[in-house]
Order: C-alpha cells, then sequence, then structure tokens
C-alpha cells in the first residue's frame, strides 16, 4: 500500500504535533496541585492539544475566484 505524504503532512502531523505540545505544556507549565483540570493529568493535555491538532488540520471550504462572483451577481 502506497502512502500519500501531502496526506500525512496535512491530517497527522498536525495531530501528533498538537498532542506533543500538550504534553510538553503539562510537562513545563502543568500545576502538580491537581486543581487544573487540564494540565494536572498528561492523559487530558494530550488529548487536548491533540484535539486543537485534528481542529487545525480540518479542511476548510475553498473561496470561489472573483470572476465567477461577478458572474453569479449578474
Amino acid at each position: 500500500m502506497k502512502i500519500n505524504k501531502s496526506i500525512l503532512l496535512k491530517r497527522v502531523l498536525p495531530v501528533v504535533l498538537g498532542g506533543a505540545i500538550g504534553y510538553a505544556y503539562y510537562y513545563f507549565i502543568g500545576c502538580k496541585s491537581g486543581s487544573c483540570p487540564i494540565t494536572s493529568n498528561p492523559y487530558i493535555s494530550v488529548i487536548y492539544g491533540a484535539s486543537i491538532g485534528i481542529i487545525y488540520a480540518l479542511p476548510s471550504s475553498k473561496k470561489k475566484n472573483g470572476k465567477e462572483d461577478e458572474h453569479e451577481n449578474n
């Protein structure tokens, strides 16, 4: 099976980087007292970071060219 590198870079990499950044945030900044719901648990921090990566990786709607908009308005 051939792996499409552009899909890998556009979809998977932001999720992995988000999870890594979430763990780094827990490790370097997170609170140890347990009063912080996101940063006191490494699993929640990784899930939160990965979900931000998923939001970033979702495709957005493409805008139409200006020429097409002119034809539709007339």
